[in-house]
């Protein structure tokens, strides 16, 4: 009798330890190109088929967001808006509204550092070694004359949108990538994806925790050697986003001008090669990171000092990392 009923704790221990295993949560992951770059996807599921139906979602959302902010696409709403500039306004959908408010409130933020209207540029600056001098004074203040948030006019009441100037452009090439992050990963939420990860090319959106229990992990790497990590961070339900320009650049009379240009004066961005910026959309990391380029060390880690839930890394370009105020880094 005694072995009879060790016989049988022993098998339901089995039969529990099976179940646990079976019904043990998995990341899954994909990589692929959307918008233009490359996205990883990655959802915590309890089996292949329910991983790839989160994931198929998510890529459904991010095509979704494309179609609508894209300024490449003709039949784009972002496309008729720039069409349009100068003659008249044109009517949106209540999401792109509400995304072009959003941006013009951060060029308010920023003093114009950020400027979804910097597509206007006449991009003088080329950053593939075919330049041998600096463009003129007078060709780098044309090359903004178009550009400036202050002339892009919202009609709430009626969801329209109207460029002053003719030849004005809109673009979201700083914000659209870690938009379309931030809608996939809460849609994603609101389908009981208990967890996962959306890296847009370096915008990276994070949400629960790994599968073990323990949170999700951003490597910072070093700019002065890509193939080093200088630290690792643990975010949980945030975004982190991280741009470099230590690949585009030119050096003309001594000093580095970097890929990175300010929208209010046409000269590139110099002094830092990488900004990280942490917050909790990505939408915003990814905009405020353009902005520090633009601002400088001083201005934009005071600026990023005075928000709310937003940190940051700067790594300059002699090497030397500062950080925001409230932000630790254990090296590695």
């Amino acid at each position: 009798m005694l072995l009879q009923n060790n016989l049988k704790t022993y098998i339901t221990l089995l039969v529990t330890l099976f179940s646990l295993v079976c019904l043990a949560q998995q990341p899954y992951k994909r990589t692929l190109k959307l918008m233009g770059s490359r996205f990883d996807i990655t959802v915590v599921a309890d089996n292949e088929l329910q991983g790839n139906i989160s994931i198929d979602i998510a890529i459904a959302e991010i095509t979704r967001i494309e179609k609508l902010i894209s300024s490449w696409d003709v039949n784009s709403q972002t496309s008729a808006i720039n069409k349009n500039a100068g003659i008249q306004p044109v009517k949106v959908d209540k999401e792109l509204f509400n995304l072009i408010e959003r941006a013009i409130g951060i060029s308010k933020l920023t003093d114009g550092a950020f400027d979804i209207s910097y597509a206007s540029m006449d991009y003088i600056w080329k950053f593939d070694g075919s330049m041998t001098a600096m463009p003129s004074e007078e060709e780098i203040a044309s090359s903004v004359l178009k550009v400036g948030f202050k002339n892009i006019v919202l009609d709430k009441k009626n969801s329209t949108v109207f460029l002053k100037l003719e030849g004005m452009k809109i673009g979201f090439g700083a914000i659209g990538k870690g938009y379309a992050a931030d809608k996939a990963k809460a849609l994603l939420i609101e389908k009981g994806v208990s967890s996962g990860i959306i890296n847009a090319s370096g915008d990276m959106n994070t949400w629960g925790k790994q599968p073990d229990g323990s949170e999700w992990k951003v490597a910072i790497t070093n700019p002065m050697n890509k193939n080093k990590v200088f630290a690792l961070l643990p975010i949980t339900n945030g975004a982190v986003v991280t741009s470099g320009n230590y690949e585009k650049y030119v050096n003309f009379n001594g000093k580095r001008y970097t890929h990175i240009i300010d929208p209010r004066t046409g000269y590139p961005s110099s002094g830092i090669i990488s900004v990280t910026v942490f917050a909790p959309k990505a939408e915003l990391a990814d905009a405020l990171a353009t902005s520090v380029f633009v601002m400088g060390k001083e201005a934009g880690l005071d600026r990023i000092n005075q928000l709310p839930q937003i940190e940051c890394i700067i790594i300059d370009d002699q090497g030397n990392i500062t950080k925001s105020k409230n932000i630790k880094i254990d090296k590695l």
